[in-house]
């Protein structure tokens, strides 16, 4: 007789054939309160240790909120319900902790390009222009936008919008600055 080492379907799980490289999604249960609920972790695979054996396990590292979160799970345990393997990738390395630092690498030289800017909050602070009233406010289509003038019967056929007529000064006006100046 073989002693039950877990609950869960073993082969199913060693026919999966987690690798370093993998984009897994792992559904784990967590109980709060008397209630499960299904909690899912994706990331990327970068070990996986003792292989298929009873005591496997893998490790999954994602990016939660800029920061970098690492979880071992192990392959046969009962609190994992489900693991799906959601992308595969060609690495050549059995572990691949280098991403920890290749990612902090990256994450400096953001830093780095960051602390050369020079910008205070100041800079971005909008001026308010007061409301007069509540009666403008609200006589205001919402979705009227300036350029809902009114349009000419050649921009209505397809044609492009008249030039605005500029008024241009008199040439009266010229000669009357320069007898100022210099007088």
């Amino acid at each position: 007789m073989q002693a039950v080492i877990t609950p869960v379907s073993t082969s199913e799980r060693a026919k999966l054939g987690i690798r370093p490289g993998d984009t897994v999604r792992v559904h784990q249960k967590v109980i709060e309160k008397g209630k499960t609920r299904i909690q899912m972790f994706e990331g990327l695979v970068i070990a996986v240790k003792h292989g298929t054996e009873a005591g496997g396990t893998f490790t999954v590292r994602a990016q939660m909120s800029g920061i970098g979160v690492e979880k071992i799970f192990p392959l046969y345990s009962p609190v994992i319900d489900k693991i799906e393997i959601v992308r595969r990738s060609k690495v050549r390395r059995a572990k691949l902790y280098f991403i920890r630092e290749k990612v902090a690498r990256e994450v400096r030289r953001q830093l780095r390009t960051m602390r050369m800017v020079n910008l205070s909050t100041d800079d971005f602070k909008e001026e308010e222009a007061p409301i007069d009233s509540v009666a403008e406010v609200v006589e205001k289509d919402p979705l009227e936008t300036p350029d809902q003038t009114e349009m000419t019967p050649a921009e209505e056929a397809g044609g492009a919008p008249e030039a605005p007529v500029v008024e241009e000064p008199t040439p009266e006006a010229a000669p009357e600055e320069k007898t100022e100046e210099a007088a």
